[in-house]
């Protein structure tokens, strides 16, 4: 892993290299950039790819204290990891965590040459459905959300739709959730991160207010969304088609929202399709 040391904080990210067009990676709250382990790996040979580790929960490195780490925040600090970087006409991609939709609202997606949207946070679904709000419930409480991660110890706690049971159909091998849960499970910087980021969701006039911000990305959008999610509603990802002008929808059968964990070759082989034909495609 590489790091670069941001205004909130290091952050650390898997760089694959090479010369061919970058594609940038976004995973969701408690975890990390192998969310995408398996769509990068047939990637790598033609893209370059690079995935952030975000300070969501997953990440290993504490930010500082005064970080803002505010949905809002983490999105500036996804827009400064790309000028700091120097990564240009990049194909930003994300899944569960939408707040990288702030950074067309505050328009901070110049170097932003295409979307690729995947089921994910969006209008007014922050934090996303049942566990979103079981997590929301958590940070309001002294030490909840030390308590809520540390049943998830337990491996049949994870598959209850109040934690990861709806976030995938495929249960995530538990040597991956073991990774994105340890840095929760000791560190109380961490978790005071992820508090910090949880209870930062701004009102729901801002969240509709950035969905309503797509109609003016003017590059291709691809919106990739789980046909089976229970907790991004399909009928959002409709919607985000809708508004973006050059956008187009495909949805994904027999997944829940981590479609890279369901369906990786599936939705591998529809980012190289739109990376290779410039977007231009229909679906």
């Amino acid at each position: 892993m590489a790091e670069v040391d941001l205004s909130a904080g290091t952050v650390e990210y898997l760089d694959t290299g090479g010369e061919g067009p970058v594609v940038v990676l976004l995973h969701g709250v408690a975890m990390d950039g192998s969310l995408w382990r398996n769509v990068v790996e047939p990637l790598r040979a033609d893209f370059r790819c690079v995935v952030p580790t975000l300070p969501l929960g997953g990440h290993r490195r504490p930010m500082r204290p005064d970080a803002d780490l505010s949905v809002a925040g983490v999105a500036r600090l996804v827009a400064e990891f790309l000028d700091r970087l120097d990564l240009r006409d990049v194909t930003l991609v994300m899944s569960d965590w939408g707040g990288a939709l702030a950074l067309v609202s505050e328009g901070r997606d110049e170097r932003i040459g295409r979307l690729v949207i995947t089921s994910c946070e969006a209008f007014d679904n922050f934090p996303p459905g049942v566990p979103g709000g079981n997590l929301l419930t958590s940070a309001r409480l002294p030490g909840g959300i030390n308590l809520a991660f540390r049943l998830l110890k337990l491996k049949p706690m994870r598959r209850l739709p109040v934690t990861w049971g709806w976030m995938s159909k495929r249960p995530v091998p538990h040597e991956v959730m073991d990774a994105w849960f340890t840095p929760l499970w000791t560190s109380g910087e961490i978790r005071r991160d992820l508090r910090k980021y949880v209870l930062g969701v701004p009102p729901k006039s801002v969240l509709l207010g950035w969905a309503e911000r797509l109609r003016d990305f003017d590059r291709p959008a691809l919106v990739v969304w789980a046909a089976e999610d229970k907790v991004m509603p399909p009928e959002h990802g409709r919607r985000l088609a809708g508004l973006l002008p050059k956008g187009r929808l495909v949805e994904i059968e027999d997944s829940y929202t981590l479609i890279p964990e369901d369906q990786p070759e599936e939705l591998g082989a529809h980012i190289r399709s739109f990376l290779l034909d410039g977007g231009t495609a229909s679906s």
